[in-house]
């Protein structure tokens, strides 16, 4: 056991890794929809679910690693990408490209 958090056992620790890895060729996916749009909008829903998917990983990773020092960085990543989100909304209405 170390002293940083528990040990986490094999099983579920490669259970962890998996569900990390698939939440990573989601956000692979959904990078698909960032890049080609078609609206403004598409883009920044695709970009706030590549933000969620990585806190997400993160916290799977923490736990994988049994290190809960990593949710630190995943919950100030997660304030990050709701204020971007909010910031890039604000932005659209203001300039007059929601339609």
């Amino acid at each position: 056991m170390s002293a940083a958090g528990s040990a986490v056992s094999p099983l579920i620790s490669g259970a962890l890794f998996a569900a990390a890895g698939a939440f990573v060729l989601l956000g692979i996916v959904v990078f698909y929809r960032v890049y080609r749009g078609p609206t403004v909008q598409d883009r920044v829903i695709g970009v706030n679910i590549v933000g969620s998917n990585t806190v997400i990983v993160i916290a799977l990773l923490a736990a994988a690693f049994g290190r809960p020092t990593f949710l630190d960085v995943a919950l100030v990543y997660a304030l990050l990408n709701f204020l971007m989100s909010i910031a890039i909304s604000k932005f659209t209405v203001e300039r007059g490209e929601v339609f």
